[in-house]
């Protein structure tokens, strides 16, 4: 190719990723939905955009590093706290099952339905046993179930991809001398790969930990080092075992994110910026390799495989995972519709199949689009039905708020027994002994005291909050946490603004969203109440009380809508008004 379709295809790859990630966002739909049949447009209308020419042999270990630097940032939200008794117990089983299953099943299948020899055939359900956190991850936050579904579909697609990646290999290089090595040997290799990627693993953790605890690294430098070591190490690793990168990355994302005292956080805005684009890339290239030529014999029969995989296979797995574990029916019922394929089975398809191809393995030119489709399929139907399933299934989290107060002083109990009494799950923090002595006195759930301190130092999610209000008495600690919490909840956070004559180093400076009218500051809310102003709670039928003002309003579903500095929720009939007397 010469340099200006280089450049062509390279502009438009890009283009193509960020664009249709800005549409998804837009209709509300996984990325997935939009970037597969972009990319495969793209790939069937131009030949600019397949990555095999314009990156030759470059492609594949390119390949092997961005899903290493994704598997990275899938552990960096894996919490071991939160890794306890039947959470642990059903992702185990999961993956061993999954894996077990899925493999033999896929296998058993694709022989007669896509007519694939022995070898291309256990391929392909190798391939198959991947989910993946780039495609659970935005199914999950849009449907929003219980917390522990969560959890342990999120620990599930972030463990079995690396092990999916590995078994791929092996199968791989199984295939390619003809089988002669024999079950025992490869449970050998199996065993030596997952060791590689272990010690890998704790070899890179050590690194980074030293370097995030000892040298003070900014945001910049920090998240420099982070890419530079997740990429240094998966590719040590890729070269004495292939595909053991993978485990070694989630490996180190784990440990950044749980072990104590690293002086920086973990997961940076930059970061995550980095790692959506790299998805998005990966998506459009490898999809823009599937040519319409090359379905056409594959869609109805891999559409087959699907049925069975989504009806048959994924329910007996869940079903037999969640034994003896205290999983709701619903629960099980969920883990049971939730089985998206994702980036590793499309990286790994795309890796092993042309070599497969060129050794002359029946059907192995099958292997990739039959990928795609399930990958396809799988992403679409979960997509669309995920949400009424859980709806029906009663396991989807209340839209009802449950905001986290932080401060302590008197007012602000007083607005959490108000919120309180409107119907909402309130939670307080302080760092106060005295305030959250006070807080516990008001009969309010009180935060753990290290949950605030975590989640502002290393961007650890707040489980089941839905926003949080700052409202300390100290500007430049409200403006700061504000930004720090940002990512971290799912909803919106919001701080009190400083007041107008301000000479604090941060919060006259920052954006974000800041509450109330432009008087209402901390001390003046602080000086109306000790003069006797109260924060009280006024059901929406009529006017305002003379004298009032209002601070939020709580819609009748349990919604919480505050009044901030851009302007105010418009009351309706059945609102309940929270309001600051004279």
């Amino acid at each position: 190719m010469t340099e200006d379709q280089v450049l062509v295809g390279l502009g438009l790859i890009v283009v193509l990723a960020a664009a249709s990630q800005l549409v998804a966002s837009v209709l509300h739909i996984p990325a997935l939905i939009v970037l597969l049949p972009v990319g495969f447009t793209a790939g069937a209308l131009t030949d600019d955009v397949n990555p095999e020419r314009l990156l030759g042999s470059t492609f594949s270990p390119l390949v092997s590093l961005a899903v290493a630097l994704i598997l990275y940032d899938a552990g960096l939200g894996l919490d071991l706290k939160r890794f306890r008794a039947h959470t642990r117990r059903v992702v185990v089983w999961l993956i061993w099952w999954g894996t077990l299953v899925t493999c033999f099943s896929a296998a058993l299948l694709a022989i007669p339905l896509l007519g694939m020899s022995r070898g291309a055939a256990v391929m392909l359900g190798a391939i198959l046993i991947v989910s993946g956190p780039t495609v659970v991850g935005p199914l999950l936050n849009f449907v929003r179930p219980t917390e522990r579904l969560q959890r342990i579909l999120i620990w599930e697609g972030s463990l079995i991809d690396p092990v999916g990646g590995i078994l791929g290999a092996l199968v791989f290089h199984g295939v390619m001398s003809g089988g002669r090595s024999g079950f025992a040997s490869e449970i050998g290799h199996f065993a030596v790969s997952i060791a590689v990627g272990v010690v890998g693993g704790v070899a890179g953790a050590a690194v980074l930990t030293w370097a995030l605890r000892r040298l003070r690294l900014g945001e910049v430098l920090g998240t420099t080092v982070q890419l530079a070591a997740v990429v240094g190490v998966a590719a040590a690793c890729d070269v004495v075992r292939d595909d053991t990168g993978l485990i070694a990355a989630v490996l180190m994302g784990l440990a950044v994110a749980n072990l104590p005292g690293l002086g920086v956080a973990a997961r940076r805005p930059f970061f995550e910026t980095l790692v959506n684009l790299v998805i998005g890339l990966l998506f459009i290239s490898i999809s823009a390799t599937v040519s319409p030529h090359s379905l056409r014999h594959v869609l109805l029969p891999a559409l087959g495989l699907v049925v069975v995989l989504v009806l048959v296979v994924r329910p007996l797995v869940a079903v037999v995972s969640a034994l003896g574990t205290d999983l709701t029916a619903g629960e099980r019922g969920f883990l049971g519709w939730m089985a998206p394929r994702g980036i590793v089975a499309a990286a790994t398809a795309s890796t092993f199949s042309s070599s497969l191809v060129d050794k002359g393995v029946g059907g192995a030119a099958k292997i990739l689009p039959a990928t795609f489709v399930v990958i396809v399929a799988t992403v679409t139907l979960y997509g669309l039905s995920a949400g009424p399933v859980a709806r029906r299934l009663g396991v989807v989290r209340s839209a009802r708020s449950r905001p986290l107060l932080v401060g302590g002083d008197p007012w602000v109990i007083d607005l959490g027994r108000a919120l309180r009494s409107a119907g909402l799950d309130v939670v307080m923090w302080a760092g106060h002994e005295a305030e959250r002595d006070s807080i516990r006195a008001a009969g309010i759930e009180l935060a753990p005291g290290e949950l605030f301190a975590a989640a502002t130092g290393a961007g650890a999610e707040l489980e089941g909050l839905t926003g949080v209000l700052l409202l300390t008495g100290e500007d430049d600690f409200n403006a700061l946490a504000s930004m720090n919490l940002e990512g971290s909840v799912e909803g919106t956070v919001y701080r009190l603004g400083p007041p107008a004559e301000s000479q604090g180093v941060i919060a006259p400076y920052t954006g974000g969203q800041v509450l109330f009218d432009p008087e209402l500051t901390g001390p003046e809310l602080t000086r109306r109440y000790a003069l006797g102003a109260r924060v009280v709670t006024h059901r929406v039928d009529g006017p305002v009380p003379a004298g009032h003002t209002v601070l939020f309003l709580v819609r009748g579903d349990g919604r919480l809508l505050p009044v901030t500095r851009s302007g105010g929720p418009a009351p309706q009939g059945g609102d309940v008004a929270v309001l600051l007397s004279a």
